[in-house]
C-alpha cells in the first residue's frame, strides 16, 4: 500500500528473490554465500537504524522549536485552533515549495508507492528527507516508515554499487527495508512478518528460513541498534488479558470488523481526494491547500489528532476518563479524514502509525459503548481492524494488535477476529492511487 503499507511489498518480489541468494528455480543458497553476505547485512541494519534515529532526532528538535519554544517566546497557546491552523498551513507551504523547487522534488509521491519498492535516485533523497522532517515536525498525520525506508534503500543501493557492485541492488533494498522496519518497531519480528508473505510466494529454492536469513540479520541489527539508542516501544501498559471468555471471540470479531470498515472509509476518501488535489497541478498550491485543510481538522480535533500518533495514543489512553463517547468519536473521525487528506495532498509519509492511533481510539470507543468487554481486548481488536484495512497485511495487523496491548493471550482471539475483517478488506481497494512502481528486478544497479 502506498506510503505505509506493510503489504506493499508486491513490487519487491524480485528483491526478495535476490535476498535469498537464489534465482527462480535455483537451489538453496549456500552457507558460504549466507555467511559472506551476513557482513553487509549487519552493517546495513545498523546504519539503517542510525539514519532513522538521526531523522527522528532532527524532526523532534524542530517539533520542539515549533510547538514549544516559539509559542512560549511570543506568548501563544500551541493548543489553540488558530496556532494549529497556522503551523499546518505553513508546513504545507514549506513542503510544497520543496516539492516544486528543490532538486529531487521530495522523491516519489507516497500515495503512489509501496512500502518496499524500487530504489529512488540518490539525488531525490535529500529533498525526501527534508519533506519528511517538515511533515513529522509540523504535525502532519503521517508516519516516518515510508520515507525512511525509501531513503535507506536508495542510499545503500548507491553505496553498495560503489563499493560492492556484485551485491544485487534487489538484495540491498530488502536488507535496508528489513533493517529499517526492525528499527522502527524495536523488533526484527515485524520485518520477518512483512517479508514472509513475499518471500514464501517466490519460486526460489531453499527453505523459507534460508530465504529470510539475511533480511533477519539486517532486521536484528537495526532493532538492537535502535533499542540501544532510543528504546522504541508500542506497548501501552494496558491491563494484562489472561482469561478468555467465549463471548470475547464475537466481541473481538465485531470490533475488528467495524474498525476495518472505518479504515475502508478512509481509503475511499483518500482515493476520491487525491485526483482533486493533484488536478490543481502546482504542488505549492495543492500541498498548501492540504495543509490548510489539516489545520482546520487539527483545530477541530485538538492536539491529540496531530502528528504520527505514537505519543498521542498513549496520552489518549491515560486521559480516556476525561472523554465521552462523542468526543472519542470526533477524534476518530478527524484523524481518519486527516490521514486521507495528508496522503492525498502530496505529503510524504506512511500510514501505519496513524492507523495504530485510530485503532487505539476505536478500542477506547468500543469499551465506552460496551463497558463489559475488557479494554485490552477492545484496543487489540480496534488496532487489528484499522491496520488491516490501511495496510492490507494481516501479519503486521496481528503483530501490532498484540504488541500494543502486551498480552500474548490475545493472539488466538485475534487470529479468529481477523477472518471476518479480512473478508471485508479483501473486497475494498488498497490505499494506493496507482499501480506499484516497476519491480525491483528492473531497478538499475546505481542511481
Amino acid at each position: 500500500m502506498a506510503g505505509g503499507s506493510a503489504g506493499g511489498a508486491g513490487g519487491a518480489d524480485s528483491g526478495a528473490g535476490a535476498a535469498s541468494g537464489a534465482g527462480p528455480g535455483a537451489g538453496a543458497p549456500t552457507t558460504r554465500r549466507q555467511l559472506i553476505l551476513a557482513v553487509p547485512a549487519l552493517l546495513i541494519g545498523v546504519l539503517s537504524a542510525l539514519v532513522l534515529f538521526a531523522l527522528d532526532e532532527l524532526s523532534e528538535l524542530l517539533e520542539h522549536g515549533i510547538w514549544s519554544s516559539l509559542p512560549a517566546a511570543v506568548g501563544l497557546d500551541p493548543s489553540s485552533g488558530w496556532f494549529i491552523f497556522a503551523v499546518l498551513s505553513l508546513t504545507g507551504l514549506a513542503i510544497g515549495l520543496v516539492v516544486r523547487f528543490v532538486p529531487g522534488h521530495g522523491g516519489r509521491d507516497s500515495a503512489a508507492t509501496d512500502l518496499i519498492s524500487a530504489p529512488q535516485p540518490l539525488k531525490a533523497l535529500p529533498s525526501l528527507a527534508l519533506v519528511a522532517v517538515l511533515g513529522l515536525a509540523g504535525g502532519v498525520s503521517l508516519g516516518p516508515e515510508s520515507p525512511i525506508i525509501a531513503i535507506n534503500s536508495g542510499l545503500f543501493v548507491a553505496i553498495m554499487a560503489r563499493f560492492l557492485p556484485k551485491v544485487p541492488p534487489q538484495l540491498t533494498v530488502m536488507l535496508a527495508a528489513a533493517g529499517t522496519v526492525g528499527a522502527l518497531f524495536g523488533t526484527p519480528v515485524a520485518a520477518a512478518l512483512i517479508l514472509t508473505g513475499v518471500v514464501a510466494a517466490l519460486p526460489t529454492g531453499g527453505e523459507l528460513w534460508d530465504r529470510l536469513f539475511l533480511p533477519l540479520v539486517a532486521a536484528g541489527a537495526g532493532s538492537l541498534t535502535m533499542t540501544l539508542l532510543a528504546h522504541p516501544t508500542f506497548e501501552l501498559g494496558l491491563p494484562v488479558y489472561d482469561t478468555v471468555a467465549p463471548i470475547d471471540i464475537l466481541s473481538a470479531a465485531g470490533i475488528a470488523s467495524v474498525a476495518a470498515l472505518a479504515g475502508i472509509g478512509c481509503i475511499l476518501l483518500f482515493r476520491m481526494l487525491h485526483p482533486l488535489f493533484h488536478r490543481i497541478g502546482n504542488p505549492v498550491l495543492y500541498i498548501t491547500l492540504g495543509g490548510m485543510v489539516l489545520g482546520v481538522l487539527g483545530a477541530i480535533g485538538g492536539p491529540l489528532t496531530l502528528f504520527k500518533g505514537l505519543a498521542q495514543m498513549a496520552e489518549l489512553l491515560e486521559t480516556r476518563s476525561a472523554y465521552g463517547t462523542g468526543q472519542v468519536l470526533l477524534i476518530i473521525a478527524v484523524k481518519l479524514v486527516a490521514l486521507a487528506v495528508a496522503a492525498a495532498a502530496g505529503f510524504r509519509g506512511g500510514h501505519i502509525f496513524p492507523a495504530v492511533f485510530i485503532g487505539v481510539a476505536a478500542g477506547i470507543l468500543a469499551n465506552l459503548v460496551l463497558p463489559g468487554v475488557p479494554l485490552t481486548l477492545c484496543v487489540a481488536a480496534g488496532v487489528l481492524g484499522l491496520v488491516l484495512a490501511i495496510s492490507r497485511d494481516g501479519w503486521i495487523a496481528l503483530f501490532l494488535a498484540v504488541i500494543v496491548t502486551g498480552s500474548i493471550a490475545l493472539l488466538p482471539l485475534m487470529c479468529l477476529a481477523v477472518l471476518p475483517a479480512w473478508l471485508l478488506v479483501s473486497k475494498a481497494p488498497p490505499m494506493i492511487i496507482a499501480p506499484p512502481p516497476p519491480p525491483l528486478a528492473s531497478a538499475p544497479a546505481a542511481p
